[in-house]
């Protein structure tokens, strides 16, 4: 029994030194690899270059949305949007963004106006994957900020609150996004 024990300990021992210098090994590779890029933590620093995008990457990757990335980073929300969802986003358009009052978009990017602006955009934000065959013309979907949006659907359009338009639908790996042509506000 006592042989046991010290054969136990002594194993034990070797994995622990064995684990030590992998690790220390692994560090000096992975100071080296992040001095030479930004250094990324949370979902959003996983790298996949096979799967299909989530809703952030969809959205990095459109010319169209850079004022949403810009407000979703500024709001610390790419971590949020890029775990698994599944998520339904209803993303404006730069051009939507265009057509708020000016100085706006500007003043919600100011540090002390966090809340307000993590406020809108999860008023654009969905729990849950509603495809376009599964929207209704008169439902009505909760929002991650506690608000209620209404789904006009006719003639194979959909629109939101009765005035944004969706203009495209593309899937992503961790749920849908609606590119839509006005910033939802309640």
């Amino acid at each position: 029994m006592k042989k046991l024990i010290s054969y136990g300990i002594a194993a034990g021992m070797i994995f622990g030194a064995v684990s030590c210098q992998s690790s220390s090994g692994d560090a000096a590779a992975t100071t080296e690899s992040s001095s030479n890029t930004e250094q990324l933590t949370g979902q959003s620093g996983v790298v996949d270059e096979v799967s299909q995008p989530n809703v952030v990457q969809v959205a990095v990757g459109s010319k169209d949305h850079t004022t949403l990335v810009t407000a979703v980073k500024a709001a610390e929300l790419v971590d949020a949007l890029s775990n698994a969802g599944p998520f339904t986003v209803f993303a404006p358009t730069n051009a939507a963004f265009d057509k708020l009052p000016k100085g706006t978009v500007e003043g919600l990017l100011k540090k002390d106006k966090k809340d307000a602006l993590i406020d809108i955009l999860q008023y654009h934000v969905t729990v849950g994957v509603y495809g376009s065959n599964m929207l209704q013309d008169g439902q009505t979907l909760g929002q991650v900020n506690g608000g209620n949006i209404t789904i006009s659907k006719k003639d194979g359009k959909i629109v939101v609150n009765g005035k944004a338009n969706v203009v495209a639908e593309v899937k992503a790996s961790n749920g849908i996004v609606y590119v839509i042509d006005e910033v939802l506000l309640q």
